[in-house]
């Protein structure tokens, strides 16, 4: 069987289609996978390091407004359209898998025409342009979140199934983690990130919490700044004239992210769909703060899911200060009746089977 994938721009469109490319692997040894990005897209990236076939397309995101630049991205866009021909001509998939981003119009949408099964997965509350418009065309719309079904119009084709997360995630030896990360599973854990790219919101804010628990040695925090961040925080540390025991590390980014997850007692993050499903599938309790300028807002549409469902503590950009972080983490580390009734509601947000059931309506597609 020849399998097609189509997801790009950001993370949390490009870790689902791995996730699902693997779990198509693992099943079928003799597959054929073969995924569709841009060429200056992150897929660009990370989907070569993974061992599977890579081809791009031209193609850009439309302006929200009739401008010169909305005109170039049409102009691209049919460009796309003739790329995304040619290589399902070529390649001849028995399924087109889309997981968003621009890159996946072009592709889907020609083999819909085609009369190839198509697959979607939207991964936020509030879906992206993309997918809602591929969702007329497409045979089935998998969702991440109940929230999602009412902005799709074809209700008969949507299934719940939760976004695909990594295995490493719900595989790890909690107690080989507390050894390798050097944590104390005596002592309450903070694990704060905004993301993999880092936030500079939250960074910010947790100056503030550093400072206050600095001389606290009954708490434990590993802030992750991200790459781009870290050199100016530290700078920022410094000149508070602040300097940290091992009870709090700041690291540029944090390879260990699994493991760290596992035994955090709280997460402090954005509201990546990526990042949700993850605390959800070890059943964290966490302070969401969602970045105020993703596309569609998403993250917070994400984050209210959560915060509804009491397994979170939500805190917008605009309301967020060092003063109001610090005095929220310090109520719930305080609270610890609280915590775990917040990280059990967290656990049943969770899907961890997601990308089993996702290959199960592909394998039933094509079959």
């Amino acid at each position: 069987m020849r399998y097609l994938i189509t997801g790009g721009g950001t993370g949390g469109h490009i870790n689902p289609a791995l996730a699902i490319a693997n779990e198509i692997r693992d099943r079928h040894k003799d597959a054929e996978i073969l995924y569709v990005g841009t060429k200056k897209g992150l897929e660009s990236e990370l989907v070569p390091r993974e061992g599977l076939n890579f081809k791009t397309i031209r193609v850009k995101g439309l302006p929200r407004k009739l401008n010169a630049d909305a005109f170039k991205a049409l102009k691209e866009l049919a460009l796309g359209i003739r790329d995304a021909s040619k290589i399902i001509k070529e390649f001849n998939p028995d399924i087109v898998i889309g997981t968003g981003g621009y890159v996946c119009g072009p592709v889907v949408y020609i083999a819909s025409k085609k009369g190839i099964p198509t697959v979607i997965h939207e991964q936020n509350a509030f879906p992206g342009i993309t997918n809602k418009i591929l969702s007329r065309y497409v045979d089935r719309v998998l969702v991440t979140f109940e929230e999602s079904k009412k902005y799709f119009k074809k209700q008969e084709k949507i299934i719940l199934t939760g976004n695909p997360i990594r295995k490493s995630i719900v595989n790890v030896d909690r107690k080989k983690a507390y050894f390798d990360l050097k944590i104390n599973p005596n002592i309450p854990f903070i694990l704060s990130f905004g993301g993999s790219g880092g936030q500079n919101k939250l960074n910010e804010a947790m100056l503030k919490v550093i400072e206050e628990f600095a001389n606290n040695e009954f708490i434990q925090i590993v802030h992750v700044t991200g790459n781009r961040f870290y050199e100016d925080f530290n700078h920022k540390l410094k000149s508070k004239n602040l300097y940290l025991k091992d009870n709090i590390r700041i690291m540029p980014y944090l390879y260990k992210m699994p493991e760290a997850l596992n035994i955090a007692d709280l997460v402090v993050t954005s509201a990546g769909a990526i990042t949700l499903a993850e605390i959800s599938a070890v059943g964290v309790a966490s302070i969401l703060i969602p970045k105020g300028y993703t596309a569609e807002n998403h993250q917070e549409h994400n984050a209210r899911v959560f915060a509804d469902k009491g397994a979170s503590s939500l805190i917008l950009e605009k309301d967020l200060t060092g003063e109001l972080l610090y005095k929220t983490i310090k109520e719930l580390i305080e609270d610890r009746k609280k915590l775990s009734e917040m990280g059990r509601k967290s656990k049943m947000l969770g899907e961890v089977n997601a990308t089993e059931k996702i290959v199960d309506i592909i394998c039933e597609l094509i079959d």
